[in-house]
């Protein structure tokens, strides 16, 4: 659930940003307002739906995490998973089937009126005309789909949040990514229209600073800038949430959540090296990897 990354895309309406890697700068940060209605997480605004998209290879417990303490902390009336069907900026070596991940998410979020899973990428095409076999990635990979994928079709979040604002409307939505992911905005696919399309919510990750972001050419700068950083306001010296605003007039919000440096990646080596990954991801999903015989082995997924 990415974009196409190498393109530079020029803005037809709102403020004008560019689609480059951040040069510095600084943003005035000192009139966040809190995120809560009390500033302690009591919630932003009901009824909004919030978007989480990503491979899920496996789904894991910091995913489910995360979501559970956004979806609390801006009062949001869900979180929707959407597992990514042929996500254009990573490889597909290693990527689980699409039916199988979708399968996956839906045995860890059971049991929880606050989740939903969507299958909009992993049953339909992204961009209608560019499922070209053999599409380049970045770095030269080859864009090629595992078994389970409903052909070529690289799978875009502009198109996925279009549908998904047809069908809730586009001022619930808040799409939901890691601070990694947002520092690289520039190479998804339309990012300036991207930020149009939703709210975002961007999670503290373990080794990132939102400091990185006092560049971004996506985040509106408001002038008199006086003081650097960031005002969290919230539960706690390690939580809170701050409030800005994108370059295309929708709110950002920076939440600091619990960290759990947990990776799929990481449960992938484990399961490669027969080693237990028990407390890592709900013991559902677990259960299916072992009773669908999938094999991580050398950084690719094997199903017997």
């Amino acid at each position: 659930m990415r974009g196409k990354p190498g393109q530079k895309q020029k803005i037809t309406g709102g403020p004008q940003v560019g689609t480059g890697r951040p040069r510095g700068g600084r943003i005035s940060l000192d009139r966040i307002r809190p995120a809560g209605v009390d500033g302690t997480g009591g919630g932003i605004t009901r009824g909004g739906i919030g978007v989480l998209g990503g491979t899920f290879n496996p789904v894991h417990m910091a995913h489910l995490r995360a979501a559970e303490e956004i979806r609390e902390i801006l009062g949001l009336e869900k979180v929707i998973f959407v597992p990514a069907g042929n996500p254009p900026l990573k490889e597909s070596s290693g990527l689980a089937p699409a039916d199988k991940r979708l399968k996956m998410v839906k045995l860890a979020i059971r049991g929880n009126p606050g989740f939903e899973v969507s299958d909009l990428e992993v049953s339909g095409p992204g961009v209608p005309g560019t499922g070209v076999p053999g599409l380049k990635r970045r770095g030269g990979a080859r864009c090629s789909r595992p078994a389970g994928y409903p052909g070529e079709t690289p799978s875009y979040t502009v198109n996925t949040l279009e549908r998904l604002g047809e069908q809730y409307g586009s001022d619930r939505l808040f799409f939901i990514t890691g601070l990694d992911a947002f520092e690289n905005l520039h190479l998804w696919w339309r990012p300036e229209r991207l930020i149009e399309l939703a709210d975002f919510v961007v999670m503290s990750r373990p080794g990132h600073d939102f400091t990185s972001l006092a560049g971004s050419p996506f985040i509106a700068k408001k002038r008199g800038a006086k003081k650097k950083g960031f005002t969290f306001r919230g539960p706690g010296e390690k939580g809170g949430t701050a409030r800005l605003e994108l370059a295309s007039g929708r709110a950002l919000y920076l939440v600091k959540i619990t960290d759990m440096d947990i990776s799929a990646k990481g449960i992938r080596e484990l399961l490669a090296a027969g080693r237990s990954v028990r407390y890592l991801l709900p013991e559902p999903v677990l259960s299916f990897i072992i009773s669908n015989k999938l094999k991580f082995q050398t950084g690719k997924l094997k199903s017997n």
